[in-house]
């Protein structure tokens, strides 16, 4: 069985500040939706949070219009604010509960031959089981699945799963399988909690079972964790360790049910040396299957942008037993940006400019002799 994992980076659309020239414009763009989010989700309004608030719209273009270039305001009930024709913005509410309607990222479609160079690693990584971050929704995965994939003579797989997660972007995890190793039992953590009731998860942890012919069950966890893309250092180191300790306590408590093999998957946004990823890398048994003898990493230690040592992100952890059954694995960077000076790696051919990538990540396989 080949086990796979692929951050896509979205389908069909993304949000318009990911796909601006430079990403540190991006990275503003999406820091000012996240403090701006967090703030419109406090029970009270205070005058400095009203004050920041009317700061983030501004920079956000919601000053004139609730319907920006990278964000849409949607407020459907209650007063939130006004626009004085001196120009500014001020908070009338007092209260979350003073208005209903969300702040969203707008969307455009992505490229076409970067949606195609998707595919083509898709196709090429001839996986039984692909883990898949960031995809838009199950219809979205499964119209991809059966049209664009076709388009690039790949074959659908079989059986095609996601659950919507706490993100409300479009940014999912997912599972696909062939029609040799149908999805069984499902179980999300969308749900979970920490002790102050905030969701833990910034998507989900679903844990999906394979039946085997054996007899025996393949387990997979599909994981996206908090990026280190927006919001403070502190925080964001904070929330992935919570994650990780989480995902920790779930791989646990499915050894302690009897199963010995287990997979955790996805992109886990640091490194392995990291103290966000110690509960999982270090105080469990999993194996990160980077450290195989028979795995090729390809000539470069990363899986994210160039693929420095510093850009290895995504991950495919493996139980004891699981790990004991790697046959082979590597990663297929083909569908990335290679960079220029010096060229870093051979892609596919009709990738000559970044915007053409099927994504800034690698995707990476284990063979399983399951």
């Amino acid at each position: 069985m080949r086990l796979a994992v692929y951050n896509v980076e979205n389908l069909f659309d993304r949000p318009k500040a990911m796909n601006l020239g430079t990403w540190d414009e991006g990275k503003a763009i999406l820091q000012d939706f996240a403090a701006l989010s967090e703030l419109l989700g406090e029970l009270d309004y205070t005058t400095a949070r009203k004050q920041r608030m009317s700061e983030l719209m501004i920079r956000l273009g919601l000053e004139k219009q609730d319907d920006a270039r990278f964000v849409l305001l949607r407020r459907n009930r209650g007063q939130l604010l006004r626009r004085p024709k001196t120009g500014g913005i001020e908070i009338v509410a007092d209260s979350r509960a003073d208005w209903a309607g969300s702040l969203e990222l707008q969307d455009e479609p992505v490229d076409e031959v970067a949606m195609r160079n998707t595919a083509r690693v898709i196709h090429d990584l001839k996986a039984d089981v692909l883990a898949v971050v960031e995809a838009e929704s199950r219809p979205v995965l499964e119209q991809f699945n059966q049209q664009i994939l076709k388009s690039v003579g790949g074959q659908p797989m079989r059986h095609v799963m996601v659950i919507d997660g706490n993100d409300g972007r479009g940014i999912d995890v997912g599972l696909m399988t062939g029609k040799n190793h149908p999805i069984g039992l499902m179980r999300s953590h969308v749900d979970d909690r920490d002790s102050k009731g905030n969701d833990i998860f910034s998507r989900d942890c679903p844990e999906y079972a394979i039946p085997l012919p054996s007899g025996q069950t393949l387990w997979v966890l599909v994981n996206h964790l908090k990026s280190k893309g927006y919001g403070g250092k502190t925080t964001s180191d904070r929330k992935r360790k919570a994650q990780a300790t989480r995902i920790k306590a779930i791989y646990e408590a499915r050894v302690a049910a009897g199963d010995e093999l287990v997979a955790i998957v996805g992109d886990l946004n640091d490194t392995p040396g990291s103290d966000p990823l110690a509960p999982l890398l270090k105080h469990t048994d999993l194996k990160d299957v980077f450290e195989h003898p028979a795995f090729d990493n390809g000539g470069y230690p990363g899986t994210y942008g160039l693929c420095n040592a510093s850009n290895k992100i995504d991950y495919i952890l493996l139980s004891p037993k699981l790990y004991q059954r790697v046959q082979a694995g590597g990663v297929m960077r083909q569908g990335m940006w290679p960079g220029v000076r010096p060229k870093r790696w051979e892609t596919y051919e009709d990738l000559d400019h970044p915007k053409n990538a099927a994504s800034d990540h690698a995707a990476l396989w284990v063979d399983l002799d399951l």
